[in-house]
């Protein structure tokens, strides 16, 4: 089980979203993984793609276990109706800045997008920028 979480929302650094565990994460650095993005409204969504990539943080959890446990409340992952659940936590290759590629757990969005808008760069906080 990878000890690394990818941020690509509203979990990143920047926005100190209640819920993250600050405390037992430790930044790595930035990477992207292989995903669509898209603009909900108030937060964004990633889908698998191969086609695609989505950047964001790349963080160490000091307490895996706990860590994830809070983030499955925060994302609406329950492991046990992953069909049911919101976003689906998922193990993923990421390519990081510094050329390393590791595996790390990225919450995929799992209901439908409806009309929600693409993020053609693949960047959140670019595209916040440009909003």
């Amino acid at each position: 089980m990878p000890d690394l979480v990818f941020f690509y929302g509203t979990l990143m650094s920047g926005f100190k979203r209640q819920g993250r565990a600050e405390a037992a994460l430790v930044p790595i650095g930035y990477g992207s993984i292989q995903a669509l993005l898209f603009d909900l409204g108030i937060y964004p969504a990633a889908v698998p793609a191969s086609d695609s990539t989505v950047r964001g943080e790349v963080h160490r959890m000091l307490t895996p276990e706990l860590v994830l446990r809070d983030l499955d409340e925060v994302e609406g992952y329950d492991a046990s109706k992953p069909d049911a659940s919101l976003y689906i936590r998922e193990e993923a290759l990421v390519s990081l800045d510094s050329g390393r590629v590791e595996r790390a757990w990225v919450y995929f969005y799992n209901a439908p997008l409806g009309g929600a808008r693409r993020i053609q760069s693949g960047d959140y906080l670019e595209y916040l920028k440009m909003k």
